[in-house]
């Protein structure tokens, strides 16, 4: 019993002596300093109080509101052949593999050894080899090694989980890829949709202006007309046609545009219709917000993932002050001489295994810069997601407001171009009949041009606020399924025991 005692005594010893050495390695004014935001103390404006009243997530297919076949074909076909979206997942691939490798770690490594050689032996008075001088002999040795590291400190097992939460971290940013190539799909696919438009305008446009043509023509054949307004009408003919010509170089390059979107070339794009985009009910906002926003926009997810995986490199770093205590052994066979594979036989057998222990003494501030350098990132992740998130709210709030002005610019968009065409229509009656000039048939149709322009450019804005104001929610992605909780965010504190040296 005595003895028993003693080496109890003994051991117990080493340990301190190994955590009193490695504690004067301190870890002394070397922590965090960032904290994330509670997301509900986030103050929210009028536009999203009263949007939450009546509210609801978006479905994971949000673009189908728009009720163009063709653009959810286009959709579909980016999401499945663009070279972003192939990125996105084979980042996810390798995170995975990384989690993997990080993980092995923490199981029993066991590498097999061989060599079979043969040996000539020298002669040599001073130093040779004995009995086997002058000879040649087989010199085989074959051996498993194993090694497992105990992890007391959690080192390896917080290594797994960072390597775990960045590959969380990688599956959000997929999403966002995925969520922005939608986005940028429908964005591009509206302003097709814009350009199509315009030149329907300025068809309309060239056709009333050769109306007019006609008309000067006819009333200078009558003798009620001047040379003048002829010239008068023919003058705009020319900028019409160029302007017809620039809208069909804006839809090809739309189309081109969509084709690289969506990883096709260039005849692919060419292919594509003029949309036919119906925007139907508005979107109405969860009721939950900010707090469920964390859950749904892949860009707040990522950067919580990432806050994660940098307090669990903290934890790394702090196992570094501590020993290093592995279980390592090996099981063999050698010998030198007899035959090719006498060395197998159960008397060449040779076994060890024991701790293998390394410890922290003096590293010239390495492991204090790796402390230190894990703390820095961790604030960077923290206020990366704070930053993240007012971003997000402020993201939301901005489309809100923009999508209420563009339903009230539409309705008076709407008015302004019925007055305009009004104007226009007196003015070609007044003229017809010799009541007025030329002069006051351009000034109305110029008028009514740009307000048709107007009317289609607030129409395509009303459209595109609707796109970005689901982009801002999260597309509907759901991200939220994949989140860690607020305790794996926060940041670790200094171990107690070396705490108790730094002090």
């Amino acid at each position: 019993m005595p003895r028993r005692i003693s080496r109890g005594f003994k051991t117990l010893s080493v340990w301190a002596l190994s955590l009193a050495i490695s504690g004067c390695i301190g870890t002394g004014g070397i922590a965090p300093q960032g904290k994330t935001l509670p997301a509900n103390t986030l103050a929210t404006d009028e536009a999203i109080q009263s949007a939450a009243r009546d509210a609801r997530w978006p479905s994971a297919q949000w673009w189908q509101a728009y009720g163009d076949p063709q653009l959810n074909r286009w959709i579909d076909l980016a999401i499945q052949g663009s070279p972003s979206m192939a990125m996105a997942a084979a980042r996810v691939r390798q995170a995975k593999a990384m989690a993997g490798i990080a993980e092995s770690a923490e199981s029993l490594q066991v590498k097999g050894d061989a060599t079979l050689k043969r040996h000539n032996w020298p002669t040599d008075p001073f130093y040779g080899p004995g009995a086997l001088s002058n000879s040649t002999t087989w010199d085989n040795n074959a051996a498993l090694g194993f090694s497992y590291a105990l992890d007391l400190w959690g080192r390896e097992s917080n290594a797994t989980e960072r390597a775990v939460d960045l590959a969380h971290m990688s599956v959000a940013e997929a999403r966002l890829a995925q969520l922005e190539l939608v986005n940028n799909v429908v964005r591009s696919y509206i302003q097709l949709s814009l350009h199509f438009a315009q030149r329907d305008i300025a068809l309309a446009t060239l056709k009333q202006q050769q109306q007019i043509l006609e008309l000067a023509q006819r009333r200078l054949d009558a003798g009620i007309g001047t040379h003048f307004e002829v010239s008068q009408a023919e003058a705009p003919l020319p900028e019409t046609h160029r302007q017809i010509d620039a809208l069909d170089e804006e839809i090809a390059l739309a189309r081109n545009q969509l084709a690289a979107l969506a990883g096709k070339g260039p005849g692919e794009g060419a292919q594509l219709q003029r949309p036919s985009l119906v925007l139907g009910a508005a979107l109405k906002l969860p009721s939950a917000l900010p707090a469920e926003l964390l859950g749904q926009r892949p860009d707040v997810v990522a950067s919580r993932w990432q806050v994660a995986a940098q307090a669990r490199g903290i934890d790394v770093a702090h196992a570094g002050f501590y020993p290093n205590v592995d279980l390592v052994g090996s099981i063999g066979f050698m010998a030198t001489g007899g035959g090719a594979l006498e060395f197998l036989t159960g008397k060449k057998l040779n076994y060890n295994v024991g701790p293998a222990i390394s410890l922290p003494i003096f590293d010239g501030g390495r492991l204090r810069s790796q402390l230190g350098e894990a703390s820095a990132g961790y604030d960077l992740a923290v206020a990366k997601y704070n930053q993240t998130l007012v971003d997000a709210l402020k993201g939301i709030s901005d489309q809100l407001i923009r999508r209420e002005s563009m339903d009230k610019q539409q309705s008076f968009a709407a008015e302004s171009v019925a007055a305009a065409q009004k104007t226009y229509d007196l003015a070609t009656v007044a003229f017809q009949r010799g009541l007025t000039d030329y002069l006051n048939v351009l000034n109305a149709q110029t008028l009514l041009l740009h307000q048709q322009h107007v009317q289609q450019q607030v129409q395509a804005a009303r459209l595109t606020a609707q796109a970005d104001l689901v982009t801002a929610l999260g597309g509907g992605l759901q991200a939220g399924r994949d989140v860690p909780f607020d305790k794996q965010i926060q940041a670790p504190k200094t171990p107690a025991a070396l705490a108790v040296f730094d002090h």
